[in-house]
């Protein structure tokens, strides 16, 4: 099951209290204010979608065009 762009974006920018427009694709979201607790319970719910994520992936990188890649199985 892919994840589009918009729904990452809308997704990642409501946990961290941002507009979506906000985000860059390749900015940092760690330097974003991002914690690895948050970043484990987006992993969880998309797990629990169905979705095939490696929390170590996110962690490893972390921004949005690498998350995209990763979640969509590039």
């Amino acid at each position: 099951m892919s994840i589009s762009e918009a729904e990452l974006r809308d997704t990642v920018a409501a946990v961290l209290g941002m507009r979506p427009d906000e985000i860059a694709g390749d900015a940092n979201l760690v330097q974003l204010g991002l914690s690895s607790l948050e970043t484990m319970r987006l992993a969880s719910r998309w797990r629990r979608e169905r979705r095939q994520v490696s929390f170590a992936a996110l962690v490893g990188q972390p921004t949005l065009n690498q998350w995209l890649d990763h979640l969509n199985g590039r």
